[in-house]
């Protein structure tokens, strides 16, 4: 190949027209249309179509080139590929260009004739197999599967194009809506964020957003907060775990239709009038779903203690649409932003919560004790209540040494505690922190302590009330969602005598727990079987395990342990998302708040000393976090720190020592 010659080769989807500068060792070397020196293999190389003076000008040597490839794109307009596939298609053989070029123009064909040939055909593959000078035609089959492949193509074509245009003149103008039209790009952008390479749509968002020279991740994510598709503290955790946050119509229907009934429905049973007894309920100022009340009343010397729980089970019937719809939840989901209810808002706040002067239908234990808080005996019974005082916990803190009742309860609740832990329960006891978000999106962050009187009160009967129902089960041989607990592996404090350090290492060293149909000890709590039961308007085991109580009262049939077996399995996933969402959630806030606090110092309790990080718990937030290695510090030890950075939506958290 002589230096001059005009040839012609593909690069990057594109035709090119160059002049041979230099052929050495099948390699060759070009100046292009374009004015760029290439080097391309001798094989790519076609279309030898006459000689330019090597000697010549190079911008010269250009714009003949350019004219040349003008010209060629404009002689490809007259190429009719379509006729040309007409014509040919039954012979079904390799045609040449040369050949194609003297169907589409008067003989004898030129070089810039037969490159128009070869470029329409670059162009339309939707007729022929295309061979660089050489094309096979498709079949009539092949045809029409390529039209509607070319018609997708070219739709997802301006799909890309109007969606960039309109990303583009969104952010130049500070635009804080989505058109009609873009509805769906958003949809495509948002899966996009949520699920990177796991999208359905990460090809056709990843088009849109090279087009729009826009950056996937924080600047995407700001993109969509300035169109008003979420919120600059949106929880992306929701829809990217798939938790459902709305109920269907069906289901809202059911509720409505459930919320008018004017009284309750028949059941096989009588249930024992105890709305003449002093029922009180104890939960944060916050709470708006009450299912678990006390009362106390006297028995000679000795004590009657109610745990009334709510009978959410006589309105939800098994296999109903509500019970479906909370068993896909298995759960409400407290957030310091927000709650996501296992059963609709005007159910769970209305016929179904223990609400002060309201009389609602119950399963109550009753409980006689003597003041030592010794089990006397007990019954489990289908009741009608009417809760009295709708007590807080700060209430009840305020009236512990001058209310008769919380007095006596406090005390009972006291004497349960110390005999659980003589039996080996492992006592964790770590200070809570509340966090939440006011109206004006402000973080507030409270530690609440746990062995509060009110706290301990509520926690130690609905544990009595729990293992008492698990005993009755058991007992009665009813499969239910028993919760067990093997022995701890190892013991770091006895009772409650833990420190700080030692709870928090505890939880570290507890087995974890295991569900099952059947009774098994609780190490942890320190009974011989348990079950969770007293939080059915917020927990689907407690829904299920209330449903078993009532069997055994003759109310309604009982799950089979298969059938407990299979709930069991179909649940944990749904919990296993619950725990993940407010995990995150929780951490998310703690960091927000924190990052009003860079700067300033923290309290913090080294927990651990690793060869790559020092592990520490910040004690004013309760939450874990990493310093850089230090080898002056040991576990236990007290120190300060200060926030470096914080940054929520990435969930990092940078802390220096002081």
């Amino acid at each position: 190949m002589e230096a001059g010659a005009i040839v012609e080769y593909i690069d990057r989807k594109k035709i090119v027209c160059g002049v041979v500068v230099q052929a050495k060792k099948q390699k060759v070397r070009l100046i292009t249309e374009g004015n760029r020196e290439v080097s391309v293999s001798e094989n790519r190389i076609y279309g030898l179509s006459g000689r330019l003076n090597p000697g010549m000008a190079r911008d010269r040597i250009v714009a003949i080139l350019a004219e040349t490839a003008r010209a060629r794109e404009s002689l490809k307009a007259e190429v009719n590929v379509a006729e040309l596939w007409e014509s040919l298609h039954t012979e079904a053989e390799w045609v040449d260009a040369e050949t194609l070029a003297a169907f589409s123009f008067p003989p004898p064909p030129d070089q810039d004739r037969i490159s128009a040939v070869i470029r329409a055909l670059f162009e339309d593959r939707v007729y022929f197999k295309f061979d660089v000078t050489r094309f096979f035609p498709h079949s009539p089959e092949e045809v029409e599967n390529a039209v509607i492949r070319a018609e997708k193509e070219a739709a997802r074509e301006r799909t890309v194009e109007e969606a960039a245009s309109w990303i583009k003149a969104a952010r130049a103008s500070g635009g804080t809506s989505v058109p009609p039209g873009q509805a769906g790009t958003i949809e495509v952008l948002k899966d996009f964020h949520l699920f990177d390479k796991e999208s359905h749509h990460a090809d056709l968002a990843r088009d849109i957003l090279a087009a729009a020279n826009l950056s996937a991740g924080a600047e995407l994510f700001a993109f969509l907060v300035a169109v008003g598709e979420w919120s600059p503290d949106e929880n992306l955790e929701i829809p990217r775990l798939g938790i459902p946050v709305t109920f269907s119509p069906t289901v809202m229907e059911a509720a409505e239709c459930l919320a008018a009934q004017p009284g309750f429905f028949t059941e096989p049973c009588e249930r024992r009038d105890l709305t003449g007894l002093p029922v009180i309920t104890i939960d944060g100022q916050a709470t708006s779903d009450f299912d678990d009340a006390l009362s106390l009343s006297e028995d000679g010397p000795d004590f009657r203690v109610g745990i009334h729980i709510s009978d959410v089970a006589h309105f939800i019937a098994r296999g109903s649409d509500l019970d479906l719809a909370a068993r896909d939840r298995g759960s409400s989901i407290y957030l310091p932003d927000r709650k996501i209810p296992m059963l609709p808002q005007n159910l769970a706040e209305g016929l179904l919560s223990l609400k002060a002067d309201s009389v609602r239908p119950a399963i109550s234990v009753m409980v006689r004790m003597s003041p030592e808080a010794e089990i006397l005996d007990f019954e489990i019974v289908p009741s009608l209540i009417r809760v009295r005082r709708q007590l807080t916990y700060y209430d009840v803190n305020l009236m512990a040494d001058a209310d008769k009742e919380i007095i006596v309860l406090s005390l009972l609740a006291k004497k349960l505690r110390e005999a659980r832990l003589t039996d080996g329960a492992v006592n964790i006891t770590l200070p809570e922190v509340n966090v939440w978000v006011d109206e004006s999106g402000e973080v507030g962050v409270h530690r609440i302590n746990r062995e509060s009187i009110s706290r301990m009160l509520v926690s130690e009967f609905m544990i009595l009330g729990n293992r008492l129902m698990a005993k009755f089960l058991a007992d009665k041989r009813r499969p239910a969602v028993f919760r067990s607990q093997p022995a701890p592996k190892q013991r770091l404090f006895e009772k409650d005598e833990g420190s700080l350090f030692q709870n928090w290492m505890q939880r570290r060293h507890l087995s974890r727990f295991l569900l099952s149909p059947d009774p098994a000890p609780h190490s942890g709590l320190g009974v011989s079987a348990y079950v969770t039961a007293t939080s059915p308007i917020r927990k689907y085991f407690d829904l299920v395990t209330q449903r078993q109580v009532r069997s055994v009262l003759g109310i309604e049939p009982a799950y089979t342990s298969r059938e407990i077996e299979d709930i069991i399995t179909a649940t944990q996933e749904p919990l296993s998302r619950v725990l993940q969402v407010q995990t995150q959630r929780v951490r998310y806030w703690l960091i927000r708040y924190l990052e009003k606090r860079m700067g300033q110092r923290e309290n913090a309790l080294v927990l651990d000393q690793r060869r790559d990080r020092t592990t520490v718990l910040l004690t004013d937030t309760m939450m874990e976090a990493s310093l850089p290695p230090n080898r002056a510090l040991a576990p236990e030890d007290e120190i300060q720190v200060v926030v470096k950075k914080a940054d929520a939506r990435a969930l990092e958290l940078t802390l220096a020592l002081t």
